[in-house]
């Protein structure tokens, strides 16, 4: 474990935020994959400069909602709509294809947080379509307290509603007693923004440890299997 601050004496977390795709979901390239589909159902040729263009912003904003970065790739709104459904169908099939998996000890560290008597609540950048049917491939329709889209809270990352939304709809009391974990600066953002005592970065997923510490990271994780002792300590 890498930690800016690792002293939680007096911190009583009791709700914890926890990012899918990177941090608790293997991503294995499923992003990059299924914007390939969205590009090609757009005109974008594979291997053009403008496709390296628009690969290299996917790279850089891994985290971000979805729809969002197709806005910000293709302009028009009808434009970005098309490429979005053309993602989230290729993303479909290469979950449904079996190219799913849990991160090693995700799935015991959720159960180990919620064994501590704290709400898990699941978030994605992805529609909710799709995360569903990355929690049906998994079999975790059931492993956490909550889950949660964009479109359940207002906007996505890096904006704060996701972790607040979850901070309501469980009935936790106060920001302090959150804790939001992710993989990319922009949980990271999601987490500082949303006024969390913890914002844990984990080294599973899309940037590195400089990069999430710059984004207000306060601890640093191999992974998130090493949540859950944090918290205890």
């Amino acid at each position: 474990m890498n930690a800016i601050s690792t002293d939680l004496r007096g911190t009583d977390i009791r709700l914890v935020v926890l990012d899918m795709a990177g941090t608790t979901v293997a991503d294995d390239g499923l992003v990059e994959q299924a914007f390939q589909a969205a590009a090609g159902a757009l005109g974008v040729e594979a291997g053009s400069p403008e496709h390296q263009r628009m690969l290299e912003h996917v790279r850089a904003t891994m985290g971000e909602s979805k729809i969002s970065v197709f806005r910000h790739l293709f302009g028009a709104e009808e434009k970005a709509q098309r490429a979005n459904i053309a993602f989230e169908q290729a993303y479909h099939d290469l979950v449904d294809a079996g190219h799913c998996a849990p991160i090693p000890g995700a799935a015991e560290a959720i159960a180990e947080l919620r064994g501590q008597g704290r709400k898990v609540v699941l978030t994605t950048g992805f529609s909710r379509a799709t995360q569903d049917q990355i929690l049906k491939a998994l079999g975790w329709q059931d492993i956490a307290d909550l889950t949660l889209c964009p479109a359940d809270a207002g906007r996505g990352r890096p904006f704060p509603d996701l972790a607040l939304t979850a901070l309501l709809r469980t009935g936790t009391d106060s920001v302090r007693e959150m804790a939001v974990a992710g993989d990319t600066r922009y949980d990271m953002l999601t987490g500082t923004r949303a006024g969390a005592s913890v914002v844990a970065g984990v080294l599973t997923g899309a940037h590195d440890a400089e990069r999430l510490r710059a984004d207000g990271a306060t601890h640093v994780l191999g992974s998130i299997a090493e949540l859950p002792a944090l918290l205890a300590g």
